[in-house]
């Protein structure tokens, strides 16, 4: 009788926390509705936002892994970068507001594609592709597309080879079918907003978390159970992406800027500097005193790179070696 009784309350808290979560997510819903314009592409409805001169050079954003557009916005690079150039900024699949079909796999390659139909759709040409962490692989895999010629390639804090990280793996679960689907509607909301202010500390560390970020981030929508699932998804993704990818950086014939944190405590700077002795066209820019969130630390010289490659003819001095472009090098 005792198990049976047990059995019931499991049931009944579960199913508490289930009713809990949904409601969680549409209240979390409410108070932040989408703030940008949608198309449906492929069968996927897109949330993106416009800003700047449609007449000007154009601009793509896309946020990493967990986030949405906001992070992007609230760093302050979508006004800046709107001064000069026509400016789209994407919810990237199961984030945001953008869908993630689940019979899809969405790896960067699938995600690059999708964008570039959309990016046509838009009539968006030629343009500066910037990606913050896993936007970087996403931002790298439309450089490698043949089919769509970008100006050049902003990578910031991305993770481009592969390395021991069981964190990754561990991060995953919800993304696993059934087991992963009863986590993100019961446990892996509390645990995720229970965790969340370590997990900012960590990223924004050396630097304190901003209180632009603090007060404008709709860390509620993170939390939601289609939003877990789709950061889990590309947890378990990255690292088979970057094995998957790496053999082909070589071929990217665009100038590329590469931005990385020197005290990055999420993605070893490292991965930039091995990503800096592949790309023959690219620049490196390591950020003193800024962690994973180099898009807040040192977003004037992001924009300052943008801007350089909307010029005809990008001038980016060559070299396989890191030693002999030391003084491209911000440190």
């Amino acid at each position: 009788m005792l198990s049976v009784e047990l059995v019931f309350v499991v049931m009944v808290g579960m199913l508490l926390l289930v009713i809990g979560n949904v409601a969680f997510s549409l209240v979390a819903e409410r108070r932040n509705p989408p703030i940008g314009s949608f198309i449906d592409c492929e069968g996927v409805r897109l949330h993106y936002l416009e800003r700047g001169d449609k007449t000007a050079p154009p601009v793509v954003l896309f946020h990493g892994n967990g986030s949405l557009m906001q992070d992007l916005i609230i760093s302050g690079l979508v006004d800046m970068l709107a001064r000069r150039n026509r400016v789209l900024c994407f919810d990237r699949p199961g984030f945001g507001y953008s869908q993630r079909p689940r019979p899809r796999v969405w790896t960067a390659t699938s995600q690059a594609a999708l964008f570039v139909n959309a990016l046509h759709q838009l009539g968006v040409r030629d343009p500066v592709v910037l990606g913050h962490s896993w936007g970087a692989l996403v931002a790298t895999a439309i450089g490698l597309q043949d089919s769509y010629p970008v100006r050049g390639l902003v990578l910031v804090s991305g993770y481009y080879f592969p390395t021991a990280r069981w964190d990754f793996w561990m991060m995953s679960g919800p993304a696993v079918p059934v087991l992963g689907d009863i986590m993100r509607y019961t446990v892996a909301p509390v645990v995720s907003w229970a965790i969340l202010p370590a997990l900012l500390r960590k990223i924004f560390a050396p630097c304190s978390v901003p209180g632009k970020f603090k007060d404008n981030f709709p860390a509620a929508l993170t939390c939601r159970p289609k939003q877990l699932r789709a950061a889990a998804e590309e947890s378990a993704l990255l690292i088979p992406e970057a094995t998957r990818l790496q053999s082909h950086y070589s071929s990217i014939r665009c100038p590329i800027h590469i931005f990385h944190g020197a005290e990055d405590h999420l993605i070893e700077p490292e991965q930039a500097r091995r990503l800096y002795r592949v790309l023959r066209r690219s620049n490196l820019h390591l950020v003193n005193d800024a962690g994973h969130m180099a898009t807040y630390a040192d977003g004037d010289a992001i924009v300052e790179a943008v801007d350089s490659l909307r010029v005809e003819q990008p001038i980016i001095i060559s070299s396989p070696h890191e030693d002999a472009r030391a003084d491209q090098v911000i440190e």
